[in-house]
């Protein structure tokens, strides 16, 4: 990644992105949901900067996800909470990374879990090269490739900085 990326103009350009998506579909009042934790910490931004209506909401898909034998619980997450019945609401889903698309996975499985909304926009502050399942996000700050063995992490909430690592 380079020195130059300025997480603070990535979500500018995502919360215009968003207000042009909505206003393009025609979506009334969306309700925004962040994944914890870093899709939290962009989601507040973003929620901010589109002066939302309904309290920002958040889910923890620890026990959603399909390698969680293998990864275990991340001894930070919280419980998710949902501001308001999701049936028939316009949603965006907010996460820092997309990778493989699991995370995503196990977010739309739990928020049917609440409910059933009318659609869901996908918002990425990063999407990176590798993704294993159809899923693509609507909104996207930056795309990324990076090499075998590298990861991008999300260090926040303030200040927020992005980092690549090797893996291992």
């Amino acid at each position: 990644m380079d020195k130059k990326t300025d997480i603070h103009l990535l979500i500018n350009d995502m919360a215009n992105g968003i207000q042009n998506h909505c206003k393009n579909l025609q979506y009334k009042n969306p309700l925004m949901i962040g994944i914890q934790r870093g899709g939290v910490w962009v989601a507040t931004q973003l929620h901010m900067k589109l002066n939302y209506k309904d309290p920002l909401s958040e889910l923890n898909i620890a026990f959603y996800r399909d390698d969680f034998s293998k990864i275990g619980v991340h001894p930070e997450v919280k419980p998710s909470k949902l501001s308001t019945n999701l049936d028939d609401r316009h949603v965006i889903l907010v996460d820092d990374v997309l990778h493989t698309g699991r995370t995503i996975r196990a977010a739309m499985n739990e928020i049917f879990d609440f409910g059933r909304p009318a659609s869901i926009t996908l918002a990425i502050l990063i999407e990176r090269s590798g993704t294993e399942l159809p899923i693509k996000a609507d909104i996207i700050g930056k795309k990324i490739t990076l090499k075998e063995g590298e990861h991008v992490k999300l260090s926040g909430p303030e200040p927020m900085a992005l980092e690549i690592k090797k893996t291992g």
